[in-house]
């Protein structure tokens, strides 16, 4: 073994204090990262499996071969399919069983008179396809249904609503229809496709509120004959379907199904995880750099007398990466098998919360084993490289020096740098947001602006520390002040050590900030765009739930406190071959109950032949009132539309308007998603309020809600993100936390004969102890202070990036007690992180330290 390796390895064993916040920090990134992926892998095998189980009897799929797509709508609207069809298919030698399947939106109505789910997972209806092989629901208790009205339910969705075999409940189509509860089925094994609800009625009713029309399926399930493989079907079936119509094998199906549902949602959820693993070892790089920063200034003499006694810069910084490295392989491999049970203990947490994760094994590949260790290895070499370098560059007469402090400070060269980065940064930050808007010309900027935060942190911490540390003289006196000095002794030490709090606090006060201003621009489209009494309205958050039934706004029409109702639907179609969402109206009322801006021509007359359209999207079509657009609908059908009205607004309304007459004739499973009201004059919002719930309360019991509610309900998603990113950063702010305390434990075994000098002129340990947790809070103040800072440019890059990248008006808003909220928690944490060194400090051998060299 090389000497420098045998010094390296002692050096270790010595001193493995020094290294446990190093190790920790290095540990709980990787844990992170590598709970990630492993959960992400076995997500994604348990829908793969549950997806094959379930749909392991269809060997082929018959539908429509085009779909429209719009830019909210990634899956897409399919032509249905005649059911006639199933005789052609079935005379086909290679086809023993054909089934029509119907699929729509349907969700019930709990026990409580509550919908069950419709915050993201669809709530879907269909037809009980009565052979089981095809069938991607098995029954589990009870039968099938017989007659019209009698339903069967996934076993989830019945324990979520408090619901068995014979109740009677109300399931909206959104047409509310009043079921009998029949049986209870079971999807690929487990009781639900996640928290995705399904309810399976006859055939027969199932075309009556899930199909415009009777005779038209979604598609159609077909198994093969014996000794016919998939693709055998589907090579047979192709030639005998109509034009338009087109057969996949059951495998394709069920991929497609799997990447529609699964593939989407994991793709994002990892990604989000991802992202703030990445946060996690961003911080952990300032803490594992401060530390073997300290750790080589530490040593300058022992480094310099090797020197002196023959080792090359080579093997004094090759000594420095040894040790460098085998932290990190130690800290990577624990963090592994921390990511590991992390994933084992979301595992078992969620069926708790109704997600099917998987009970066996865990799927572990070898990409999430070594990517993480990977990333734990070059991390913390990594950071380690600099402090290396400069151990290789001691001097052997620095053998000769009294002490080994580090009493480097902010040069010229730095301010002189930093000043630059941040100059271009607020450059490009400003061209991306006001002069030509660009999401990465401003993100370029955000980077660049982080960049000089770290750069210019040693320059900023001397002004800074004093700024913030100069009521500690007067409030805390001796004791504050010595705090103060320590917290300047090394401005750069300072600034790295706050540098990972700063991150952490800057995603923290970014994503509040981004938030808030959200909810200010849902508050302000409302406010700007509604101009109704109350709002019945679907969850405002996720793509749940079935819609409204658009007899309603109708009914509450005729209500004597009502003077306008109107309801929004939506449909899709091709404009000039590109997929657009529309929105189906009544336009009169409608122009009535929104502001719409300026108008050009007049939406009193769209009729069956007319759209209206806004402005910007007139500009982008090269579109004006007289115009004529070519509207290619999901039926297959193409007619001509006229422009007949342009208007500037579109938050609420959306970019194309269509009459319900014109919409008829192509509507798909219709449903509103919002309805307006306006009370006549003289109506109290009380009186009027109670009068809409009453009508409401017959289809379906949606939620009444007046024009501030409806904005906060709008809204609500945002809280809910919030939250899991704020959970998510904890861990960030937790390794941030774990620097400082290593930093100052790490300052204490550098000052210790100081620290026993300071206890023999008289300071008791109460003042040591103090003194240490006031230098921790200093350095958390800054690094509090630097991230709000951060954070909130941050904040209003991103939301003025939004706004330009969008048709919608984003507003900026800083919400002060939150944030004052986020300054108190860092600071707080601060503290807490001084308290472990500070005891240590007060427990020093009085004599013991002052002969300490």
């Amino acid at each position: 073994m090389r000497a420098s390796t045998r010094l390296s390895l002692s050096s270790l064993r010595g001193h493995k204090r020094r290294f446990a916040g190093t190790f920790l920090a290095v540990m709980l990134g990787v844990a992170f990262l590598a709970g990630t992926l492993v959960m992400g892998d076995t997500l994604r095998a348990s829908f793969d499996t549950m997806f094959g189980n379930a749909t392991s009897g269809t060997d082929a799929v018959v539908r429509s071969a085009d779909t429209i797509t719009t830019p909210d709508d990634s899956q897409g609207t399919r032509k249905p399919v005649s059911t006639d069809l199933v005789a052609t298919i079935e005379k086909s030698d290679a086809v023993a069983v054909a089934a029509p399947s119907i699929q729509g939106a349907g969700q019930l109505l709990g026990k409580d008179g509550e919908p069950i789910g419709g915050q993201g997972p669809p709530t879907l209806a269909g037809n009980w396809i009565d052979d089981a092989d095809l069938n991607a629901y098995q029954l589990a208790e009870g039968r099938a249904p017989s007659k019209s009205g009698e339903v069967v339910v996934n076993r989830g969705a019945a324990k979520a609503g408090g619901l068995k075999v014979g109740d009677t409940t109300t399931l909206r189509t959104p047409d509310p229809v009043e079921v009998k509860i029949v049986g209870l089925a079971t999807f690929g094994g487990e009781d639900g496709m996640a928290q995705t609800t399904f309810t399976g009625m006859t055939q027969a009713d199932a075309e009556k509120y899930l199909t415009p029309k009777p005779g038209e399926a979604s598609t159609i399930q077909v198994r093969a004959g014996p000794g016919v493989s998939e693709r055998e079907l589907v090579d047979a079936l192709t030639p005998v379907l109509p034009k338009g119509v087109e057969a996949i094998t059951g495998e394709a199906s069920a991929a497609e199904n799997t990447d529609n549902i699964s593939g989407q949602f994991l793709s994002l959820f990892t990604g989000f995880l991802l992202v703030f693993s990445g946060v996690a070892l961003l911080v952990a790089t300032f803490s594992i750099h401060n530390t073997f920063a300290i750790v080589v200034a530490q040593r300058t003499r022992e480094n310099a007398l090797l020197r002196a006694l023959g080792a090359s810069r080579r093997q004094v910084t090759a000594s420095t990466l040894v040790e460098a490295s085998v932290v990190a392989v130690v800290a990577s491999a624990a963090g592994i098998a921390g990511g590991i049970g992390i994933a084992a203990g979301l595992q078992a947490l969620f069926p708790a919360i109704g997600f099917p994760f998987p009970e066996g094994d865990l799927v572990i590949s070898a990409l999430s084993m070594l990517l993480p260790l990977a990333v734990g290895v070059v991390v913390c070499l990594g950071s380690a490289l600099l402090p290396a370098v400069r151990a290789g560059r001691t001097a052997p007469l620095a053998a000769l020096r009294e002490t080994a402090v580090d009493h480097s400070g902010a040069s010229r060269r730095r301010a002189v740098i930093g000043t630059g980065l941040a100059l271009v940064a607020v450059g490009l930050a400003l061209i991306g947001v006001l002069v030509s808007p660009s999401i990465w010309l401003a993100g370029a900027g955000a980077v660049l602006a982080l960049a000089s935060f770290v750069v210019l942190g040693p320059v900023a911490a001397t002004r800074a520390v004093r700024l913030l540390g100069g009521p500690l003289d007067r409030l805390r006196g001796v004791t504050g002040g010595l705090a103060r000095r320590n917290a300047l002794r090394s401005p750069k030490r300072t600034a790295a050590t706050a540098s990972a709090l700063m991150i952490g606090v800057a995603v923290v006060s970014l994503f509040t900030v981004f938030g808030a201003s959200l909810k200010a621009t849902m508050d302000q489209t409302v406010s700007r765009s509604f101009a109704g009494d109350v709002a019945v309205s679907t969850p405002g958050f996720g793509a749940g739930g079935s819609g409204l039934s658009p007899k309603l706004a109708p009914a509450l029409a005729e209500r004597p406190e009502v003077e306008t109702a109107v309801g929004l639907g939506k449909g899709a179609a091709e404009v000039d071959g590109e997929g657009r969402a529309l929105t189906v109206t009544d336009p009169v009322p409608f122009a009535r109950s929104f502001d719409l801006g300026r108008v050009e021509g007049s939406l009193d007359s769209l009729g069956d032949d007319g759209i209206a359209i806004t402005r910007p999207e007139a500009e982008k079509q090269d579109l004006k009132v007289g115009s004529t657009a070519e509207l290619a609908f999901a039926d297959g059908k193409k007619e001509t539309f006229t422009v007949r009205a342009v208007f500037g607004r579109s938050e609420l309304a959306g970019d194309y308007v269509i009459d319900r007459e014109a919409w008829a004739p192509h509507r798909m499973q219709d449903a509103d998603s919002l309805v307006s009201v306006t009370f006549k004059d003289g109506v109290s919002a009380a009186e009027g309020k109670a009068a809409v719930a009453k009508t409401a309360r017959d289809y379906g019991n949606p939620d009444v809600q007046t024009r501030e509610e409806y904005a906060q309900s709008s809204a609500s998603g945002i809280d809910m993100m919030l939250t899991l990113v704020y959970a998510l950063l904890a861990l960030a702010v937790l390794i941030a936390l774990l620097g400082i305390a290593n930093t100052l434990t790490l300052a204490i075994h550098e000052r210790t004969r100081e620290l026993g000098l300071l206890r023999a002129v008289g300071q008791t340990r109460a003042q040591l102890r103090a003194m240490v947790r006031w230098e921790s809070v200093l350095v958390a103040a800054f690094g509090t202070v630097g991230g709000l800072a951060l954070g909130g440019f941050l904040g209003w890059v991103l939301v003025r990036a939004s706004d330009g990248a969008s048709d919608s008006d984003f507003a900026f808003a800083v919400p002060p007690v939150q944030l004052v909220v986020v300054a108190l928690v860092g600071l707080t944490a601060g503290a807490l992180a001084g308290l472990r060194p500070a005891r240590r400090a007060a427990r020093l051998d009085v004599l013991r330290a002052i002969a300490t060299e």
